[in-house]
């Protein structure tokens, strides 16, 4: 069952990020590569479930440590692992600070 995403609440995971540190910056490039995530329904499709800032704040904390980019990294990376290597293209490889 795919899931149609209507709206993406980036606020929403920039709030849920300070959990895991990082500077606003940082937060804010997550959000937004989660965004481009949600937007390209490519989780969705793969996955089953519908990508929201609740459901990828439960997956980054799983990540064995690291702020939120590495993270969100580490994330992606077992996505690309499970589903093919098109998930490299959110990765997130530099955020200005």
């Amino acid at each position: 069952m795919a899931y149609e995403h209507d709206y993406f609440d980036t606020a929403a995971l920039v709030a849920g990020l300070e959990t895991f540190g990082g500077s606003e910056t940082e937060r804010r490039a997550v959000a937004r590569h989660a965004r481009d995530l949600a937007d390209s329904g490519q989780y969705a499709a793969d996955a089953d479930v519908k990508l929201t800032p609740e459901h990828v704040v439960v997956q980054l904390a799983d990540a064995p440590d690291g702020g939120p980019a590495d993270r969100w990294n580490w994330w992606v990376g077992s996505l690309a692992v499970a589903y093919g290597d098109t998930y490299a293209t959110f990765q997130i490889r530099q955020f200005g600070d």
